[in-house]
């Protein structure tokens, strides 16, 4: 049953919670806490989630986001780094963080009966990171060391290209991992400010998983974030699709990268379950039209896939792959022709394909307690509550032949956003621009 809204009440533990079974409870600081018990387990997983990510800074502060991930683990108001590493590890718990375009994430992973302290912990480098200077120095080139190796990435080129084809100046065009520029200035006092700024009780959620109870969470919880400041919530501008082309060599490189996408419904619109049917009955798995024609028919690519990104500000399917450089005007023609065919007729055996690989996929995300909670918090952040496994499966499942047939007609009739990265062939993305250009 999905959680009510977020309310001043304890989570009701259960003996026997129902598989779907999300207790959310809500702090007087706005700060929410999501626990999923799974009393069949013997581990915990808890993580901090705050919405805050690349998508929330300006084009100065871009990067800053993933800076501070790095730097709340080198020192806290009572510990340095080495002691919150031991700490950590003489529990047996895995750490870890991410950074993502709507969120920043800790997470800590262990023995159940150690939930209650992966709490305080997790609370001690979110709420009194110090940023040393020495510290953040250090980390800088670290940072730089991604940053380079992401540039000599044709694939990750590619992306970056595609999404400023797709979204223009908007925020959610911005890389996560940032601009050199920004990473090589950013100084103490400008972590500290953006934490300051963005890491507001309003939009974070304290998430756990496992055997654990979640009232007596929910007082841990209250003692360790309960004087977090609520602060305002994060602005995020509407995103307009905008459509385009763009490519960019690679030395050394012997491949060409190709990524194609086009708009779909956002997670806040009610056609968005279309779209991740549409991206399954496309293109998941081998004997998908895209990878039977692309792969097996025609041999243009040893890898090639389609997906759905959806958010709450916008969604895209989006179509990728790797070739040599003389089948990326094969490749791109090949996936008009299929997207035309699928506007023209739905086969009965792919949608039946697409539901069962579907559901196959809803029961994988079932049985990892990470992936469960982070979906939970993300519907928390993207439509503000959560929906349960059932409703999920029951919006996918009742996606028919007529409104898919639609959905592609739709793409096709949109500008494409485009980009090839690596070996780029010489008149060879023709088909590629005219898809970018239509309108």
């Amino acid at each position: 049953m999905p959680a009510s809204p977020p309310t001043r009440r304890a989570a009701a533990a259960r003996s026997v919670p129902r598989p779907d079974a999300v207790e959310v409870a809500t702090l007087p600081n706005g700060l929410r806490l999501l626990v999923l018990p799974l009393p069949q387990v013997d581990s915990a997983s808890v993580s901090v989630f705050i919405r805050c990510g690349s998508r929330h800074e300006g084009p100065r502060e871009n990067g800053i986001s993933h800076v501070v991930e790095h730097m709340a683990f080198k020192g806290t108001a009572t510990r340095n780094c080495q002691q919150i590493n031991l700490d950590a590890e003489r529990l047996g718990a895995e750490v870890n963080a991410h950074t993502d375009k709507d969120h920043t994430a800790f997470h800590m992973r262990g023995l159940a009966a150690h939930a209650p302290r992966f709490v305080h912990m997790l609370a001690d480098i979110v709420l009194h990171g110090t940023y040393p200077e020495a510290e953040l120095e250090r980390e800088r080139q670290v940072i730089l060391q991604e940053v380079a190796e992401d540039e000599d990435d044709a694939f990750s080129t590619a992306f970056k290209l595609y999404d400023r084809q797709a979204w223009g100046t908007h925020p959610m065009a911005r890389p996560v991992i940032g601009q050199r520029r920004n990473i090589e200035r950013f100084g103490r006092g400008d972590l500290q400010a953006w934490v300051r700024r963005q890491y507001a009780a309003g939009h974070t959620v304290v998430a756990v998983a496992g055997r654990v109870d979640p009232q007596a969470l929910l007082r841990e919880v209250e003692a360790a974030f309960g004087a977090m400041p609520g602060g305002p919530a994060p602005q995020d501008q509407p995103a307009a699709w905008q459509g385009g082309f763009a490519s960019r060599r690679h030395a050394g490189v012997s491949q060409s990268h190709v990524v194609l996408g086009f708009p779909l419904p956002s997670l806040r619109e009610r056609g968005h379950a279309a779209g991740i049917v549409a991206a399954t009955l496309f293109g998941e798995g081998m004997s998908s039209p895209l990878m039977d024609e692309v792969r097996e028919r025609q041999g243009l690519a040893y890898y090639a896939a389609c997906s759905a990104d959806l958010n709450d500000l916008g969604g895209q399917l989006i179509v990728e792959g790797s070739m040599a450089p003389e089948h990326v005007e094969p490749f791109a023609a090949t996936v008009q022709r299929l997207l035309q065919r699928q506007a023209e007729r739905i086969a009965p055996q792919h949608l039946d394909r697409a539901r069962h690989q579907l559901a196959v996929r809803a029961l994988d995300s079932q049985e990892r307690p990470y992936r469960r909670m982070e979906e939970a918090v993300l519907d928390l952040f993207c439509v503000g509550r959560v929906r349960s496994p059932a409703e999920r499966l029951e919006a996918l499942h009742a996606v028919g032949p007529q409104r898919l047939r639609s959905l592609f007609e739709g793409l096709l009739q949109s500008p494409a956003a485009a980009a090839v990265a690596g070996r780029v062939p010489r008149d060879g993305d023709r088909t590629l621009r005219a898809l970018a250009a239509t309108a």
